[in-house]
């Protein structure tokens, strides 16, 4: 209720915006929130800053990417707070990352006096249609409009992005609406209940499974809650399990069934060529995964997501099945003729792919599979790795890396580059009680690099991994690989050394495969946050130049 409101308990307890928004915040389970201070949002980080953990980054961009990390790492919901206009317009790129990986964001930014709303007076930060500009860069936007429903407003916000699928929610929250009074009262959480499963499409779909001889499981980010059951149905089974980058580590990629991030890669469509029916589970099928959708699919195709769109939107399907994945593996799992039904051959070439594509991508990479090795033993398996659009992490990464829980693999889904550093910082505040590896190149981290300065003041356990080429790598090597002169891509990199000295944090350099696994474990033995260097004009090239796999039309 508003201060306006004559009829308000004399038991009711009441607070400002600020008071309102940390109220919900602790009813989600939310105890670290990014932002930048503004005069648009004051009452609403004072708050936060004495009864939370607020984190003053140094770009509104990171604030989100900050919050993303965090909820990619927890499994929760991410709060980010911003200012208006032009502070909003900064958050925009990054909630286009969250809306892409559809994580659980709650952005909330000021606007201008309500009096004012939309009038055009120019009033300041005020801006063109701010609203119109959130809701097109978020699963949904909304705007408080007085004091008597902001908390309505919020707690619908925090369902609507905690909901499976999830996404960015923004809310705009008009400057003086933020001083009012509101009521404080304690209200359960809103939840969104998911549709039960369609009874007849799943018998089908199980049909189609148990007379498969030669399936295969591909996985999706809509597995990331559902490790368990895929695990269960995978064992049972007796399948190889494909997976998108974005369903590394549902199943742990040290099983020796899970083949992992590579079925464009000339063994995995070989595999599928040979099959005769995919599961496919919550995946978007994106197109740098899918050769741009030219790999081979089964004759069979069963496809399960929650969104009703979804199957048959990329290639064709079967039989579609809607719903929960959780709840269709669980079913799945208890069929007891799928053990029977799998060739025995089919299993074990299942474990011949696994080993076939992980040993052809080591004779790639040449001295660069040390790295990814050293990365690997120098980390515990619950530490989160965020990566940055890079070499390193599109090539050995996303793919070579073993990845053992969905929240450990945190990378930009939409393929911006300079979102890693904030995604790391994120990740590392979220649990500081094991060490955060951030893997970003020197064209990346250039893009924020202020943020170096969030890191220092934070001092998360926080291993900065800077692969450092001079320039755009990838996009070098497009271009060298297409027979052209190189241009845009050479760029002036700071001397990592002096940086870190001057802002005060650990610094580490690795100018050699043999140097490796024991800088990085050094690195991660500090506790504290530290660039690592690697320097590669001294680390040398890989044998094979990695290139994305992005289709250029040809004149």
């Amino acid at each position: 209720m508003s201060e306006r409101t004559p009829n308000m308990s004399s038991e009711t307890r009441v607070g400002n915006g600020g008071d309102l928004l940390v109220q919900v915040l602790r009813e989600a389970g939310v105890d670290t929130v990014f932002g930048i201070v503004s005069v648009h949002n004051q009452p609403l980080v004072e708050a936060v800053s004495r009864e939370l953990r607020f984190v003053p980054v140094r770009h509104e961009a990171t604030a989100v990417n900050a919050a993303d990390g965090y909820a990619r790492a927890t499994g929760r919901l991410g709060c980010a707070l911003t200012s208006t206009g032009t502070g909003a317009g900064n958050a925009a790129g990054s909630l286009i990352e969250s809306l892409s990986a559809g994580t659980s964001v709650l952005h909330v930014t000021g606007q201008v006096e309500s009096q004012y709303l939309g009038s055009g007076r120019g009033f300041i930060h005020e801006t063109k249609d701010q609203w119109g500009m959130l809701d097109a860069v978020s699963a949904h936007a909304e705007t408080v409009r007085d004091a008597d429903t902001a908390g309505k407003v919020l707690r619908e916000a925090v369902a609507r992005a905690s909901a499976t699928p999830g996404g960015p929610v923004s809310v705009e929250w008009p400057i003086d609406l933020q001083y009012a009074q509101c009521a404080l009262e304690s209200v359960p959480v809103v939840e969104h209940h998911v549709p039960p499963l369609d009874v007849a499409q799943v018998d089908a779909a199980l049909a189609a499974m148990a007379r498969a001889r030669r399936p295969v499981i591909w996985a999706g980010g809509g597995v990331a809650r559902a490790g368990g059951e895929l695990t269960a149905l995978v064992e049972t089974w007796g399948v190889p399990l494909l997976t998108s980058n974005s369903g590394r580590g549902a199943v742990p990629e040290d099983h020796p069934l899970c083949i992992g991030n590579y079925a464009s890669s000339p063994v995995g469509r070989a595999l599928l060529a040979d099959a005769d029916l995919v599961l496919s589970l919550g995946t978007h099928f994106r197109s740098n995964e899918t050769g741009d959708y030219s790999i081979p699919m089964p004759r069979t195709h069963i496809q399960v997501d929650l969104d009703p769109a979804a199957p048959g939107r990329v290639f064709p399907v079967d039989l579609p099945v809607v719903g929960e994945i959780g709840a269709f593996l669980d079913a799945a799992s208890a069929v007891a003729e799928l053990g029977e039904s799998v060739d025995a051959a089919w299993t074990e070439r299942a474990r011949e792919t696994r080993d076939r594509v992980r040993a052809t991508q080591r004779a790639g990479l040449g001295d660069h599979a040390v790295l990814c090795d050293a990365v690997r033993a120098a980390l515990p398996r619950e530490a989160v790795i965020a990566r940055d659009v890079t070499i390193a992490s599109s090539s050995w990464g996303n793919r070579l890396l073993p990845m053992f829980d969905p929240r450990s693999n945190i990378f930009p889904r939409g393929g911006g580059i300079g979102q890693g550093l904030g995604m790391a910082i994120g990740a590392a505040l979220a649990d500081e009680t094991r060490p955060t590896l951030g893997l970003v190149g020197d064209g990346g981290v250039a893009v924020h690099l202020g943020e170096i300065l969030t890191m220092a003041q934070e001092k998360p356990w926080l291993v900065l991994v800077v692969c450092n080429d001079g320039g755009y790598g990838v996009l070098r090597n497009m271009q060298s690989g297409a027979g052209q002169d190189t241009y845009a891509v050479d760029l002036t990199t700071p001397d990592f050394a002096l940086l870190a000295r001057a802002v005060g944090v650990e610094y580490r350099r690795i100018g050699g495969a043999s140097e490796a696994h024991a800088v990085l474990v050094d690195a991660v033995s500090l506790r504290a946050p530290v660039i690592v260097e690697v320097d590669l004009a001294s680390y040398g090239e890989m044998p094979t130049p990695f290139t994305p796999p992005v289709t250029v039309p040809v004149s």
